[in-house]
């Protein structure tokens, strides 16, 4: 298996519900590194997974639309605890939507696989991987 990594970041502020969250239950903020990571079995007629200036683009794209946001605020997050494994979810599932589309170029359509890693820090991180 095939793979390349792209990084990026992501400030957001956000609040838990339940007791299992503690002190988080409280507003606060939350900076994470951010690795996406692209997957398949075979290179392309390019001798490469995916074009890594698209993949740091379209994180780029999917980034931006949760940075500098209070989650609390948003629409898509109503009723959801915006833990770091369900960031990685969002991530990595509108990742896939726009390898879907097209977004990531024509070869990129034969990804088997995305995984994206959120770092809360030097010692904690979490990831969610899905199949395409």
């Amino acid at each position: 298996m095939f793979s390349i990594t792209v990084r990026d970041h992501l400030m957001v502020a956000h609040s838990f519900r339940g007791a299992v969250f503690g002190p988080a239950q409280r507003l606060h903020g939350a900076t994470f590194i951010v690795d996406a990571t692209f997957r398949r079995p075979e290179l392309d007629a390019d001798n490469i997974v995916v074009d890594i200036g698209l993949a740091t683009q379209e994180l780029g794209g999917v980034v931006g639309e949760l940075n500098y946001r209070n989650l609390d605020d948003e629409p898509a997050f109503a009723g959801v605890n915006t833990s770091t494994e369900a960031l990685a979810k969002v991530i990595a599932d509108r990742l896939a939507e726009r390898v879907h589309a097209g977004n990531l170029g024509e070869s990129a359509r034969e990804l088997t696989g995305i995984s994206v890693t959120l770092h809360e820090s030097h010692i904690a991180w979490a990831t969610y991987e899905r199949t395409l």
